[in-house]
Order: structure tokens, then C-alpha cells, then sequence
């Protein structure tokens, strides 16, 4: 993958737009669930968890925002699979401002307490955990939406309702890196303590690696 490629597949996303619906979605659904004054650690497992299906979203639109005859030009002029990683990477870069975005913000309005609001909890400390619980979600998320749009899945229809019962399950399977993170900031809330992510992140990137590596030796087939 080029520097090209990635500037070529984020141009295509912010002209297209298509990345409004996404983004506009999850600022309303936090907007919802997280108020001024909450503890810190509660709600950025919130925003965590609701970049997961933000992430699956954009890496369908980055994967689907050619034409079959762009893409099969940019796949001519550099590989299939280069080409193919160019728009998951992408999706990832977009879907990790987006978190960054709130996590910031939420870190800012949040309370630094526990749930209970008997231990008093750091803020930014706080906020460093939740940036890489952001970072889980995100990964998690493009992984979801690699393997639930083209090449692997082709119909529409389908692969939106692929791409949602897989985000559901990446969000409440055990063993899931995406609800281990939120799991450890809902616990660290309770215990007023702020938790270590480094295990799960290294299982998010596995995970990620393994999908995306999955997806671009498909497109390198069709």
C-alpha cells in the first residue's frame, strides 16, 4: 500500500460523503448516552463501544465507493490487494478521528469519579485508556466490515445484515477485544481505577490483520 492509494481512497471518501449518515449517527447516539458530569471511565466505554458499528460502516463504504471500472484501474496500476488495503485503511484512519474526536470530548465534559462517586479517578489517565479502547473498537470494526462487504460478501442485502449481527457479536462474545476494553472501563468505573487495554489491543490487531489479510487475497482472486 502507498501513501498515494490512502490519499486517493480518503479523497474519495470525503467527496462522496456517504461518511455523513455514519458520523452523524454516532455523535446523536453519544449525545444520548453520555451527560456532562458522568463518571469518566463509563462513558468512555460508551464511546468506545459505539465506534465499533461506525467502524464496520465506513469500511463497507470505502470498499464499495468505486465503480467496478475505477477500481479494476486501480487495481491494475498498483495490485488488487495494495488496492483493496488502501480503502480498509481508510475506513480505519476516518473511524479513528471520529473516536479521538469524542474521546477528547468526553474526557472533557465526563466527572473524574467512580460510579459510585466515592474514589476520586484521573482524568487524563482516564483518557489515555479510552483512546486505546477507541483504537480497539475501530480495528475491530474495519475487521467486521472487511469480511461482511466485497470480495467476501457480495450481495447488498446480505452483507448489511452480515455486517450487523457480526458487530453485535464483536460487541458481547467473550473473548472479544472490543468487549474486553469496554468491559475493563465499566469495571475500572466501579473500582475507581484506571485499567491497562495492552492485551486486547494486541488481540484487536491480530484480529484486524487476519480479516484484512483475508479480504485482499480475495480481491486479488476477483
Amino acid at each position: 500500500m502507498t501513501t498515494a492509494l490512502l490519499s486517493y481512497q480518503s479523497a474519495l471518501l470525503l467527496r462522496s460523503q456517504r461518511w455523513l449518515a455514519p458520523v452523524v449517527l454516532y455523535a446523536a447516539f453519544a449525545a444520548v448516552g453520555v451527560q456532562a458530569g458522568q463518571p469518566v471511565l463509563d462513558s468512555l466505554g460508551y464511546t468506545a463501544a459505539a465506534l465499533l458499528p461506525v467502524g464496520a460502516w465506513l469500511a463497507r463504504i470505502c470498499v464499495t465507493n468505486e465503480p467496478p471500472a475505477a477500481r479494476s484501474c486501480a487495481a491494475a496500476a498498483t495490485a488488487p490487494w495494495r488496492a483493496h488495503l488502501a480503502s480498509l485503511a481508510a475506513a480505519f484512519l476516518a473511524t479513528l478521528a471520529v473516536g479521538v474526536a469524542a474521546t477528547v470530548v468526553v474526557a472533557l465534559i465526563s466527572d473524574g469519579v467512580s460510579t459510585d462517586r466515592l474514589v476520586r479517578v484521573a482524568k487524563w489517565p482516564a483518557a489515555g485508556s479510552g483512546l486505546l479502547a477507541v483504537l480497539v473498537c475501530a480495528l475491530v470494526g474495519v475487521a467486521v466490515g472487511a469480511v461482511t462487504t466485497w470480495p467476501v460478501v457480495r450481495g447488498t442485502g446480505l452483507g448489511v445484515a452480515t455486517l450487523v449481527l457480526c458487530a453485535l457479536v464483536a460487541l458481547i462474545a467473550p473473548g472479544s477485544p472490543a468487549k474486553s476494553v469496554v468491559s475493563a472501563l465499566v469495571t475500572g468505573s466501579q473500582d475507581g481505577a484506571v485499567p491497562v487495554l495492552l492485551l486486547p489491543l494486541a488481540g484487536a490487531v491480530a484480529v484486524a490483520g487476519i480479516c484484512a489479510a483475508a479480504a485482499c487475497a480475495l480481491a486479488s482472486r476477483r
